[in-house]
C-alpha cells in the first residue's frame, strides 16, 4: 500500500526550484529522512507535502489522491510539526493538547494527553503557558501536538531541534515506534544519530539531483556534510 507518492516533484518559490525533481514512494511503517546541506529545500519539499505550498511541478499524492490540506480527511491522517511555534492563544499547554485530541476524535483525550506529556518530559509544565516554556520544552510540546492525536503519516521538520542529548535519544525510540506501528514517518534531518536509531532510509538533496540512500549507508553520509 503507498501512503506518499511524489513524482517528479519539483518544490520552491516564484518560479524557482529550490531543490532537484524528486521521486518517491511511502508505505505504511516506512521511515524515510530528507538530507542536504541548508538550502537544499528540506523544509519547502515537506511544506508541499503537507499542502502549505503549491509545487512547481511534478505531483504530490497522499492516500491516493492529490494532497489538499482543506480536505478533512487529509488532516485527519496526516500530523505534522514545522518549525514553527503555533499554539492557541489563551490556554494552557495541556488544554491545547486536550483540544488537538479531541478535535481529532480521540477517546479519552485527558488520558491520552497526559500519557504523551509524560513520555515527552513536560508532565510538569501542562498547567504552564506554552509562552512561558523554554525553547527545548517548547519543541516538545509541538512534538506532544502531533503524538496526541491519530495519523497514518507523520511528517517532521527536523525535530531534533533544541532538544537535549537525552531527548533526543528518545525521540528516535519514539519515531522508530511509530513505525514499527504502522505509521509512515517522513522527517528532515541534520542528526546522523537520529538516521541511525530510526533506521530510516535517506532522501538526499543535492545540486546534481535526489538520490535514495539505505538505512546502514544514511548516517555516514549525512556525517560528511560537518
Amino acid at each position: 500500500m503507498t501512503l506518499l507518492e511524489l513524482s517528479d516533484l519539483v518544490v520552491g518559490y516564484g518560479g524557482n526550484a529550490v531543490c532537484p525533481a524528486v521521486t518517491l514512494t511511502v508505505g505504511p511503517g516506512d521511515v524515510v529522512a530528507v538530507i542536504g546541506t541548508n538550502g537544499t529545500g528540506k523544509s519547502t519539499l515537506l511544506r508541499t507535502v503537507l499542502g502549505l505550498q503549491e509545487p512547481l511541478s511534478g505531483t504530490v499524492r497522499a492516500f491516493g489522491r492529490s494532497v489538499d490540506e482543506r480536505e478533512r480527511d487529509f488532516r485527519r491522517r496526516v500530523a505534522g510539526v514545522l518549525d514553527d511555534d503555533a499554539f492557541f492563544p489563551g490556554v494552557t499547554v495541556r488544554e491545547h493538547l486536550v483540544l488537538t485530541a479531541r478535535g481529532h476524535g480521540v477517546r479519552d483525550a485527558g488520558a491520552v494527553t497526559d500519557r504523551v506529556l509524560e513520555h515527552m518530559g513536560i508532565a510538569g509544565h501542562g498547567g504552564a503557558m506554552p509562552h512561558t516554556l523554554s525553547s527545548g520544552q517548547r519543541r516538545r510540546f509541538l512534538l506532544a501536538s502531533a503524538l496526541v492525536r491519530p495519523r497514518d503519516l507523520l511528517v517532521l521538520d527536523e525535530p531534533e531541534q533544541r532538544l537535549d542529548t537525552a531527548v533526543r535519544t528518545r525521540l528516535g525510540e519514539t519515531l522508530r515506534a511509530e513505525a514499527d506501528a504502522g505509521t509512515a514517518v517522513l522527517f528532515a534531518t541534520h542528526d546522523d544519530r537520529l538516521l541511525a536509531a530510526t533506521g530510516a532510509r535517506a532522501l538526499h538533496l543535492a545540486d546534481d539531483g535526489a538520490v535514495l540512500v539505505p538505512p546502514a549507508d544514511a548516517p555516514g553520509v549525512l556525517a560528511g556534510f560537518r
